[in-house]
């Protein structure tokens, strides 16, 4: 007996032909989105700018080859880089990413919808020749869908349960987006998108003690990038694998998932820009930034009675779930990416000192012989619990709240308690968040650029019609050095 072995190829995976139709063919159609796009654009710049200060960033970034210049190539903000497509998506996506300062979404699974933004300019400003000027509406839109793509796959799927870093859903919403920026077909982009999931994907290893290192620092800009160099192989007509998650034993869901399939709340459409959560005030992991304010606060009333953190006996924090298993670390911090995940240094910092700095993270706060073992004694008073209520509110859609209460005791004996159910980058606090996140953007612009260079980029940032219609490597042009 013989057995006919069929070469018929299935018909591709619904999750990757919904990614394509929506990336390709959706219409945004929401002020509010294109608004806070917008914002989220100068932010997410703003943030790489601060970066470069940073060597640990700063030796990363570049060609390949020392020298090289890419004749009509993607330019990297804030340097006189000039470089192929997928090496400036790797330097804007590690810049960007680099303090831990840009955007946020929570969910089954975290991320930083931003991180996209690597993928995206460096394709738009690059954009070889033919069909119709990309103007930054158009960065805008892809920032839209880059967030809704990797945000509604985050709502009720989480890879961090598995192991998996959440820079696997840059990677697809990037690839997604790039291919409609460089006018790729349907069968192309599911074809891009089927190599995106059929990668090896990056594990949470070095997010988590006894690992944690610089790697998360730079890993959504290597996926941001990955996601470049797949669409245009695409764009050369490489082949696609079209049941890449659902085949069995060899698929994504099988080897990586568990064997489950992946849940969807909502269509895909503008929710996630539209409720995207801005780091506007501290550079701290998400699900600390109402506990820092916390802290501001609790050091304000310190001040009052004329006390000293010294005068602390013990601090409890009552916290999310997702915060307990994310950064509430105990004993020794070995770098500053460890640090920036530890809500109790988080938490330690505004007590003592009345700021929390991304400079704060660095050894030389950390391991000063002055302020280190203040530090360190502060840490050790503090214990985090699980407030159910608080765990039950941030998978609310309707409230996301990222909620954190501090209850200090004094050496005295009296309590202070302090409790922020919504960081000022919350959407229920945008009219008090946007004239702040613009102040931080005019801060970092004078990191890097001269009075009159910081004007220009202002004048059109903040003009949104203007804004608009730019031509992206006109805007880009602004930034360079």
């Amino acid at each position: 007996m013989s057995t006919h072995i069929s070469n018929q190829r299935p018909a591709p995976d619904r999750v990757l032909t919904d990614i394509a139709d929506y990336a390709l063919s959706y219409e945004i159609d929401s002020d509010l989105a294109f608004t806070t796009a917008r914002y989220c654009l100068i932010d997410t710049l703003g943030c790489g700018l601060e970066a470069l200060e940073y060597p640990a960033c700063a030796k990363l970034l570049g060609p390949i080859v020392p020298g090289t210049i890419v004749p009509n190539g993607a330019r990297v903000p804030g340097t006189s880089y000039q470089l192929d497509p997928v090496q400036a998506a790797f330097n804007i996506g590690a810049m960007i990413r680099w303090l831990d300062f840009n955007d946020t979404w929570l969910a089954a699974e975290w991320g930083h919808p931003s991180d996209n933004l690597g993928g995206i300019l460096a394709v738009a400003d690059w954009r070889p020749a033919g069909g119709r000027p990309l103007v930054m509406r158009d960065v805008l839109t892809a920032m839209i869908k880059a967030h809704e793509i990797q945000g509604c796959i985050a709502l009720e799927n989480s890879f961090n349960k598995v192991g998996l870093d959440h820079v696997v859903l840059v990677k697809v919403a990037s690839t997604a987006v790039v291919c409609q920026l460089l006018g790729l077909s349907r069968e192309q982009t599911i074809n891009a998108l089927s190599l995106a999931w059929v990668d090896g994907q990056s594990l949470r290893a070095y997010r988590h003690a006894p690992n944690t290192g610089s790697r998360k620092s730079w890993a959504a800009g290597d996926a941001t990038s990955r996601a470049v160099r797949l669409a245009l192989m695409a764009r050369a007509g490489e082949m696609g694998y079209p049941s890449v998650l659902t085949a069995k034993m060899w698929g994504f869901y099988d080897v990586s998932f568990r064997g489950q399939e992946f849940k969807f709340q909502r269509p895909y459409g503008s929710y996630v820009m539209e409720n995207v959560l801005f780091k506007i005030s501290y550079p701290a992991e998400f699900h600390a930034q109402t506990a820092v304010e916390a802290a501001m606060k609790l050091r304000a009333r310190l001040d009052q009675r004329g006390l000293a953190a010294e005068a602390i006996k013990r601090i409890t924090i009552h916290t999310h779930e997702a915060c307990l298993r994310i950064i509430d670390k105990k004993g020794p911090l070995s770098n500053p990416a460890d640090r920036d995940h530890c809500v109790q240094y988080m938490v330690s910092i505004p007590l003592l000192f009345g700021r929390l700095t991304a400079a704060d993270y660095e050894d030389a706060v950390a391991l000063d012989p002055e302020t280190g073992p203040r530090i360190d004694t502060l840490r050790a008073k503090i214990e985090c619990v699980e407030e159910p209520q608080f765990t039950r509110d941030y998978h609310d859609p309707d409230k996301r709240s990222i909620a954190n209460r501090l209850v200090v005791q004094l050496e005295d004996g009296a309590l202070l308690e302090e409790t922020v159910e919504y960081p000022i980058g919350h959407r229920r606090r945008r009219e008090e968040g946007m004239p702040l996140l613009v102040k931080k953007f005019k801060t970092n612009l004078r990191r890097r650029f001269a009075e009159p260079q910081q004007q220009r980029i202002l004048d059109v940032s903040l003009d949104p019609a203007r804004f608009d219609a730019m031509p992206v490597n006109e805007y880009v042009d602004l930034y360079v050095i």
